[in-house]
């Protein structure tokens, strides 16, 4: 389903009482089988050959066993529905946003202000595994001809968001319109290849499903862990 405003009702305590329901009836009924399984046994036991002491608290401690199996298991799926719902909550704060994700686009845009000031600008970002010398970026426009270069020097590991004002090497003023960029990291001379270019992408709405919660975006469909920054 996709959500698109205000959750009324508390997800995460509806699914987790579902939940914790279908986990004790589970283990309720599996000790139910057992014990039926067990009181049959001893009703059609031969009378001169009876079950002994042992068999009986040997059938009884596996009884515990599974019982105490199930319990473990039961508790793991209902911390993992609510883990489910949390995120699905969380992915929720995230319509309207913008986030990062790895991408090479570049949308530039101009807006003007109270003043009839006209500004340019376009926000993109580099994640960076490892720490790096330095890091350039370029821009190019749909020709391929790069019309600006930045840099970062000796940026360490992390997410950085950056933002061009539109200018070029040249000193002008690009058109609006989208570019790309690349990325390039160096670090004791060798280039860097865990060095991500990421993307500005809108976030429109969240679908929950099997596949798990997923933002969809003016990009397309991306997880949680596909964001690498919320602006």
């Amino acid at each position: 389903m996709t959500i698109s405003g205000v959750i009324d009702t508390p997800i995460s305590s509806t699914v987790s009482s579902a939940a914790s329901t279908v986990a004790k009836d589970s283990v309720e009924a599996d000790q139910d089988k057992f014990m039926k399984l067990l009181v049959t046994q001893l009703k059609n036991q031969d009378p001169l050959n009876p079950m002994d002491n042992a068999a009986m608290t040997s059938q009884l401690a596996q009884l515990s066993t599974v019982t105490g199996i199930n319990k473990v298991n039961a508790t793991l799926e209902s911390l993992r529905t609510d883990q489910a719902a949390a995120q699905s909550l969380t992915a929720t704060n995230l319509i309207g946003k913008g986030v990062l994700v790895a991408g090479k686009g570049i949308e530039l845009s101009s807006s003007t202000d109270s003043s009839g000031k006209t500004t340019s600008s376009s926000v993109f970002g580099v994640d960076l595994a490892s720490a790096a010398e330095s890091v350039t970026i370029s821009i190019q426009d749909s020709s391929g001809a790069t019309v600006r270069t930045l840099s970062l020097k000796s940026p360490d590991v992390g997410t950085y968001p950056i933002t061009w004002d539109g200018k070029t090497d040249a000193g002008g003023k690009a058109a609006d319109g989208n570019y790309s960029f690349t990325v390039k990291a160096v670090s004791g001379g060798k280039t860097l290849s865990d060095a991500t270019a990421l993307q500005l992408a809108s976030v429109a709405s969240v679908s929950t499903g099997s596949g798990g919660v997923k933002l969809n975006t003016s990009l397309g469909q991306f997880t949680m862990s596909q964001v690498k920054e919320v602006l």
